[in-house]
């Protein structure tokens, strides 16, 4: 990206650092480029808001995976049954 200044950041770019960020895969100064985008931009504070409630909506939930070895040995009787036909 090739701006005059670098505290401006398109709303892309800031969509995509407020995304890192969730994940604590952002760097201090992306942060810093966030925070400036968002005290002006109603759009990127929205995209952020909501982003923040689907991490809290997701952490909150009681998901359970299945486990490793399990869902390998599904994975090996699904291999089986198809290798049948």
């Amino acid at each position: 990206m090739s701006t005059k200044n670098k505290f401006f950041i398109s709303c892309e770019e800031a969509k995509h650092i407020c995304d890192k960020s969730q994940y604590g895969e952002a760097t201090l100064w992306e942060k810093i480029k966030l925070n400036v985008r968002l005290s002006w931009c109603h759009i990127t504070r929205g995209y952020s808001s909501g982003n923040n409630k689907l991490t809290k909506l997701i952490r909150k939930s009681k998901i359970e995976a299945i486990e490793k070895d399990k869902k390998e040995e599904m994975q090996r009787k699904l291999q089986e049954e198809m290798s049948k036909y």
